[in-house]
């Protein structure tokens, strides 16, 4: 975070101290006992909460160059979401980062178990923080228990959707206390538990903050649980993005904005990075290049063709803001390489295409990641109110649908359908959100993820895929800790 990443370097070595790199999952039991000492008033608390945030954020490839595990935090999401969807792949075909694209990820893929484990790392602190929060102030120690809980709620959120049943642990536990810390656990009672979290911060936050939790970003965060949960609340997601409607949020009238004029009137929730700085920059704005390779790798999050083809029918002006194409690429209709320009490094001018590399230091970029804008609330309310159905000719849903629509140079009236169908909301998600992290699971969402992806997979010659890859495998590294506790996704 750009304002908070510094506070937390004081305490980190004193509560994580013990714990090596490779052991960041559990930080337990030695560090309980330092935390204990630790914590003693509302400054420590606020700290705590700060280092929660400093996980999610995760640690940027480019400053640490180990392939190993390093608590990246949401900084390789992209391969584990957009990279499995239709919308994205790798250059090349090499590595263990395009094993996501061909659905032939292993149990012992790195980048898998790096967000695993860093989703449980967050999980972890924020039970660490709610075991002392009674060391706050009195009048803050229900906010501060519901920031933690909302990033526990978004953490799990996270796990159970690309890893289905996944140990629930909601106190700090002891490394011998293997039962609780490995059982699988149903996924409806996952849910359940995300739903009280973010529940809390509803109830007890504020919108004080874009780049923390706020009481919208709560509210969003809980509105998609709803329309994803198994047993789906249509009503309370629709409550829900309406109440945000309600609270001040608007569209920004130029797209690039959303990505470039950073904790703008769009954004609801998002992780903020600092430029040139290896401690808070991060790296996925470098591996998003190809055409001039500023980053480790030859390219990821290049552009399949098909989202091209929805991107020049339905795109509108964002198409120019998305994704772009160089040398012989550009001049092809449909290009067979394109890069991401949604998050060019420290908005770098692409115009320029003569200078060496995307902006000053493009590997240590500036760029936040957004979790939540917006649009993707409009989205969700004519979601809510389609209520799983093929179509609606609900007004109110068309107008949401219609806004965001209207922002990327629709006509208000011409454009305006009388039905709004489910394919055309999922289209007009695919197009607004592209390589935002969000495709593959409104494919999951939508009931069309084996659909899509199994004729996607057939063209783009992927024969591993099947329905079973919908779920990556546990990480065989938390297997083997758990001494057979823990066991594997069907493959």
């Amino acid at each position: 975070m750009k304002y908070t990443k510094f506070l937390f370097f004081a305490i980190t070595g004193i509560l994580f101290g013990s714990c090596d790199t490779e052991e960041f999952l559990n930080p337990l039991p030695d560090s309980a006992i330092v935390a204990e000492s630790y914590f003693q008033s509302d400054d420590d608390v606020l700290s705590g909460i700060i280092g929660m945030y400093d996980a999610l954020q995760g640690v940027n490839e480019n400053t640490e160059s180990s392939s190993a595990r390093y608590n990246r935090g949401v900084q390789l999401e992209y391969l584990l979401t957009e990279h499995r969807s239709d919308n994205t792949r790798s250059k090349t075909l090499e590595g263990s980062r395009a094993d996501f694209q061909r659905y032939i990820v292993e149990a012992d893929n790195v980048q898998s178990e790096d967000y695993y484990q860093s989703m449980f790392e967050i999980i972890f602190r924020a039970n660490n923080v709610l075991k002392y929060v009674d060391k706050a102030d009195a009048t803050n120690i229900n906010k501060y228990a519901a920031e933690a809980k909302f990033l526990r709620g978004y953490a799990y959120f996270n796990l159970v959707r690309l890893y289905g049943p996944v140990p629930l642990v909601t106190t700090v536990v002891g490394a011998d206390e293997k039962e609780l810390l490995f059982t699988r656990i149903e996924e409806s009672i996952v849910y359940e538990q995300i739903v009280s979290d973010l529940q809390e911060g509803v109830t007890y936050l504020d919108n004080t903050h874009k780049s923390r939790a706020s009481k919208a970003a709560a509210q969003g965060i809980l509105a998609k649980v709803y329309l994803t949960q198994p047993t789906r609340n249509y009503s309370g997601a629709k409550q829900l993005c309406e109440d945000i409607m309600n609270s001040g949020f608007a569209l920004e009238s130029n797209f690039k904005d959303v990505f470039y004029n950073e904790l703008n009137d769009e954004i609801i929730f998002a992780v903020q990075y600092l430029s040139g700085n290896p401690a808070e920059s991060q790296g996925f704005s470098s591996e998003f290049t190809s055409y001039k390779r500023q980053g480790k790798q030859d390219g990821l999050n290049i552009v399949n063709p098909n989202l091209a083809v929805d991107f020049i029918a339905n795109g509108g002006n964002r198409t120019a803001v998305s994704y772009a194409a160089f040398g012989d690429d550009a001049d092809l209709p449909i290009p067979e390489i394109a890069e991401v320009i949604k998050f060019l490094p420290d908005g770098y001018d692409i115009s320029d295409t003569n200078l060496p590399t995307y902006g000053g230091a493009p590997s240590l970029a500036g760029n936040d990641w957004i979790i939540l804008r917006y649009s993707d609330v409009l989205l969700m309310h004519a979601e809510a109110i389609m209520e799983g159905g093929d179509y609606t000719a609900d007004n109110d849903a068309i107008n949401s649908f219609m806004e965001v629509r209207v922002r990327a140079g629709f006509d208000a009236i011409a454009d305006r359908p009388s039905v709004l169908t489910k394919d055309d909301l999922l289209l007009e998600r695919r197009v607004e959100l592209a390589f935002e992290n969000h495709r593959f699971f409104d494919l999951v969402r939508f009931g069309v993820a084996h659909e899509v992806l199994g004729a996607h997979a057939e063209a783009m010659g992927y024969s591993s895929y099947n329905i079973r890859k919908l779920l990556l495998p546990i990480p065989s590294r938390e297997i083997n800790l758990s001494d057979g506790i823990l066991t594997q996704n069907p493959q």
